[in-house]
């Protein structure tokens, strides 16, 4: 039946796509992608949101967080096993893969993670694994906009912008919030996106974000009603905020990353590891058993009346009217989160760091605003400032301040906080870009020398493979050899610059055409003029492990079109500039044309 009925719609988008203009089709194809990542985020909200509520009314029962620290195990050992059995072995994760698609793969993301991530993120967060579901949504949305231009013959550039609307759309969806959408598809991953490009993003985002308000029920959605007011005399401490999530997010960011490096060098099965790790996590949930899932009811009891309720059912219940315990608590719980989350992915779990940081920014914010207050130096709105810090993490972790300002503003039903939201965004983000010059996702690109979306000539040059440019078939010289030599292979060749090479192929010098031009029409020096005194050392040299990118910058550099290669010590051919460009040309027009 489901079979039937995508087929039959393919039928018709195919009947529709031969009507319509390129630009009326890329609009439908917005609103059917917009709609694909909508019913994504709805399936994994509601499972996320009924395992938690299941989670909840059994600890009612036993007044203790048991079963939150075994569901944890039990969800990451089946993504595992799904993983292994299902999935071919292995699943890429985070959204830095879309920056990968986009900037080597022309915008071709694998057919299975149209459903891989959904069913996989399902089980490690919706069982309870310290991740969230935006990652996996993101990456779904993606997904959904890049097999669907495949399907339909669209070109490398609308395959990116449908890229563009899955990621909207799924971000609108998640939150009720398109504008939020809009910004992260094009502030986080498109940032090299045309005017033109906005019409399609913002219907998918608004389509998603249409989609997910009519089928999921505001408890499952991240949203605060009551309205927020700003008062401009508490402007020093949203800057000191401000710094405080700052320096917040680059220790998250690092301690993150160390536990997933910890866990990735383990010299461990895949199920071994993912139940050591998942028990690890379980101890972690059992005391502070705020970081089961994605942690979004408790930022809703942090910004409410009596944030005391986060310590009902756990090991400090029967301090929950204590507010010095409290703080301790959501200190503790802040400092724990990396390592949760870090656990929970890098054990063998799928997620993302969208959610996170979320639940950290409203910790910190919380601390910040309650610690003041409890001392008595100032009286803070606390809900205010947990709102806001949420702001501060995410722009400082995901280096995205406007997608912070405007998703923040969204869920709290207006803009009162708008203010604020931009100084702590502001900040953070300036605090974090000091420690951490990349964000998370394309900080894993950066350590492997990818390219990124905002820079079209790297992202092309990137995808060149430099031993695939080189030219081996040149002919060479001895130092022994004369001019007359060289004055043959000229003539014999098309060549204009020779490697001159001892009997163990090291190069000794290079000598080209117009360096020599005037001496080989002398018959006496031809003659006489060994190669040796007219050979020049090489300005620079070329070595089969370079990037493209090192290779131009060295062209620019010597400022000469051709560069020798050496590899382990050994000449082994030339680097033409012009054959380069070339090469880059050629794949320049693939990717428009594919």
């Amino acid at each position: 039946m489901l079979r039937k009925f995508i087929r039959r719609t393919e039928l018709i988008v195919s009947w529709a796509k031969s009507k319509l203009t390129n630009k009326q089709f890329i609009f439908l194809s917005s609103v059917l992608v917009g709609i694909s990542a909508a019913f994504a985020v709805i399936l994994l909200k509601s499972f996320a949101h009924k395992v938690y509520s299941f989670a909840t009314s059994i600890n009612g029962i036993l007044k203790l967080s048991f079963i939150n620290s075994v569901l944890p195990v039990v969800g990451i050992l089946l993504t595992v096993l799904v993983i292994r059995k299902v999935l071919g072995g292995t699943i890429e994760k985070g959204t830095s893969q879309i920056l990968y698609a986009v900037a080597k793969k022309a915008g071709i993301i694998p057919r299975k993670q149209m459903y891989a991530q959904i069913v996989t993120s399902s089980l490690t967060v919706g069982l309870g694994g310290s991740a969230g579901l935006e990652s996996p949504i993101v990456i779904t949305g993606a997904a959904f906009g890049s097999n669907y231009a495949q399907r339909y013959g669209l070109s490398y550039k609308d395959r990116t912008l449908l890229i563009g609307c899955g990621v909207a759309a799924g971000i609108a969806a998640a939150f009720n919030a398109p504008i939020a959408g809009v910004l992260f598809a094009i502030e986080v991953l498109l940032v090299d996106v045309s005017i033109s490009a906005f019409t399609p993003i913002m219907i998918a985002a608004a389509t998603g974000a249409l989609v997910s308000a009519i089928v999921l029920d505001d408890t499952v959605l991240l949203n605060f009603s009551q309205e927020q007011n700003f008062n401009y005399k508490n402007t020093i401490n949203y800057v000191l905020l401000g710094l405080f999530t700052g320096f917040i997010a680059v220790y998250y960011a690092r301690n993150f990353q160390r536990t997933e490096h910890f866990f990735s060098r383990l010299k461990l099965g895949v199920y071994k590891k993912a139940l050591l790790g998942s028990l690890l996590l379980a101890v972690i949930i059992f005391v502070f058993p705020t970081l089961f899932g994605e942690g979004y009811e408790s930022i809703r009891m942090l910004s409410d009346t009596d944030p005391g309720q986060l310590l009902d059912n756990t090991l400090f219940s029967d301090w929950r009217h204590n507010t010095w315990v409290l703080i301790i608590f959501v200190g503790c719980t802040m400092l724990f989160k990396a390592f949760a989350t870090g656990i929970t992915l890098g054990s063998g779990g799928n997620g993302g760091n969208f959610a996170p940081s979320l639940f950290l920014g409203s910790y910190a914010g919380f601390l910040y605003a309650k610690t003041l207050n409890t001392l008595g130096l100032t009286h803070l709105p606390v809900s205010n400032f947990t709102l806001v810090g949420m702001a501060g993490i995410l722009s400082g972790l995901f280096h995205a301040p406007l997608t912070a300002i405007f998703l923040i503003a969204e869920i709290t039903g207006g803009y009162d906080l708008m203010i604020p939201l931009m100084i702590v965004s502001s900040i953070s983000y300036a605090i974090s870009r000091r420690f951490e010059r990349h964000s998370m996702d394309v900080k894993q690109l950066a350590r492997k020398g990818h390219a990124f979306t905002n820079n079209k000539d790297k992202n092309i040059l990137s995808t060149l493979e430099t031993e695939k440019i080189i030219q081996t078939d040149y002919l060479t010289l001895v130092p022994e050899d004369n001019l007359m030599r060289l004055v043959d292979l000229i003539s014999h060749s098309n060549q204009v610059i020779f490697a001159v090479v001892n009997d163990h192929q090291e190069l000794l010098g290079i000598i080209h055409f117009n360096d020599v031009r005037e001496i080989i029409f002398s018959s006496f020096k031809v003659k006489y003029t060994p190669v040796s005194e007219v050979m020049i050392p090489a300005i620079d040299v070329v070595y089969p492990t370079d990037s493209m990118e090192t290779v131009m910058n060295k062209f620019e550099k010597s400022k000469v079109n051709y560069l020798p290669v050496l590899k382990n010590g050994k000449y082994v051919g030339f680097i033409s500039k012009a054959h380069a460009l070339e090469a880059y040309r050629e794949k320049l027009k693939a990717m428009i044309i594919e």
